[in-house]
């Protein structure tokens, strides 16, 4: 964080200083909530939690070499009070933001947040020194944290916005208002919550809303590809920039293909330039949100060559996520098992047919959340599409979820030993160390609270030493 008196973060947040000697002394370290991550100059966020209160760790994180505690109760060592930490936290972002020189980008999508602000990240530090969101902590603790992580060095500053109702993107955007939002898609992700995918639009479209006027630097980045997201344009003030395969984006992207290793290949077309692209991530899906980096970055004044170069040279930086690793006796897994929505369960499986030619392929699926009176539907779609893919195997790890992606599977004509369905994590792993030859490739997807990362983690360590990750 850019250095502050604990007297000026008082000031900031409307709280009162306790135990503090010297309200003069300085934050210059980070801002952090968990205890462990507490150091020489830094400022300790106390909440509290279900299981654990951060005020019991206050006297620790002091003995760290925090400098003080933002807290909602005095806790015997210097501590800045407040009424609600969580209100403070945001207060004290806006404040940093505000001082920042920084171009503040906003993203926000049904799926692909996390994979298009890690590329937007890659592709702008290649220019200048850039801060974002670390994996998808984009809530209301998560955002402001990352952008208190930004110093006087940081030329732009990423934040990922996600949203589980109306109002909480304009929420987070007034916190840290961005010069650029974009909006990637309009998918299913939380359709449960929203109630419909109207609702999902309204509450991703308070993004471009917040974005300043056209004439004062604001910019609002739509995928021309998504109807729901286009017609967001109607919705702000900011000057629009489309991106997609349509012919009508701005930035576009030409002559779509995938490598015989499964990764997407095109053309980058911008308003100043063109240029080949080949990407070291797996799938198609990614050629959206490449385009959707490259739109940020000419908007930012990066030229086509700089952008697609940058673009090539991009990894994984989030874990669980498309993470391709191919054990020493050729088996490939394939850990997607961060989250799971219907949008990402069919690229992932598109992938993994990309990925399998020629090679027995293998689709460990568990439950996507939060799909309400979607969900029997979504399953059974999936398991279907398994089917269409000539996926060689699918293993639906779980409860009655899982049980329609089999029966999805089953209706489309897969029959005998091509489906199974398995009761829990554990199971599935057993079924695979029996059955796995060298040469399979398995992709292993479901939402966070299915916890499939075992599965892929466990196939793993059966691969004994050696293992070569790419």
């Amino acid at each position: 964080m850019i250095a502050l008196s604990l007297a000026e973060i008082a000031a900031v947040v409307g709280g009162q200083t306790h135990d503090i000697p010297d309200p003069s002394v300085q934050v210059t370290g980070e801002v952090v909530r968990d205890s462990r991550e507490a150091g020489p100059g830094s400022l300790f966020a106390a909440f509290v939690g279900e299981r654990v209160d951060g005020h019991d760790f206050a006297a620790q994180v002091v003995g760290q070499g925090a400098v003080a505690v933002l807290a909602s109760r005095p806790v015997g060592v210097p501590a800045i009070v407040v009424d609600d930490v969580q209100t403070a936290l945001g207060a004290l972002a806006r404040h940093v933001v505000r001082r920042l020189g920084a171009t503040l980008v906003a993203l926000t999508g049904s799926a692909g947040k996390t994979s298009t602000k890690d590329l937007i990240a890659q592709v702008l530090r290649t220019k200048a020194p850039t801060v974002f969101t670390p994996g998808s902590l984009n809530n209301e603790i998560g955002l402001p944290l990352t952008a208190l992580s930004a110093t006087e060095e940081t030329k732009f500053l990423v934040l990922e916005m996600g949203a589980r109702g109306i109002g909480h993107i304009r929420y987070l955007a007034g916190l840290t208002p961005p010069k650029i939002g974009l909006v990637l898609n309009v998918g299913t992700a939380h359709i449960g919550e929203f109630g419909g995918r109207e609702q999902i639009a309204q509450a991703k479209g308070e993004l471009v809303e917040a974005l300043p006027a056209a004439e004062d630097g604001g910019t609002a980045i739509l995928n021309a590809d998504d109807p729901l997201v286009r017609a967001m344009a109607s919705r702000t003030k900011a000057k629009v920039v489309l991106f997609g395969e349509s012919a009508e984006a701005d930035v576009r992207a030409e002559n779509v293909r995938l490598t015989d290793t499964g990764q997407p290949a095109f053309s980058l077309h911008t308003p100043s330039g063109a240029s080949d692209v080949t990407m070291r991530l797996y799938g198609e899906h990614h050629v959206s949100n490449a385009l959707a980096a490259a739109a940020v970055a000419h908007e930012l004044g990066m030229s086509a060559e700089e952008i697609a170069l940058a673009l090539s040279e991009a990894g994984s930086l989030s874990r669980w996520r498309m993470e391709v690793t191919e054990r020493p006796d050729g088996v490939t897994i394939v850990n997607d098992a961060y989250n799971a929505n219907p949008e990402s369960m069919r690229a992932a499986l598109r992938a993994l047919a990309a990925m399998g030619q020629g090679r027995r392929t293998w689709a460990v699926l568990g439950k996507m959340a939060e799909l309400g009176d979607e969900a029997l539907a979504e399953h059974d779609a999936v398991g279907r599409l398994a089917v269409r893919l000539n996926v060689g195997k699918l293993v639906a790890v779980g409860g009655v979820e899982a049980s329609w992606l089999q029966l999805g599977a089953y209706n489309e004509g897969s029959w005998g030993e091509e489906s199974v369905h398995v009761s829990d994590a554990q199971a599935a792993i057993d079924l695979l160390r029996s059955e796995l030859r060298p040469g399979d490739v398995v992709l292993v997807k479901a939402s966070r609270s299915v916890g499939l990362e075992s599965v892929a983690q466990a196939l793993l360590e059966a691969g004994a030493e050696g293992v070569d990750a790419r």
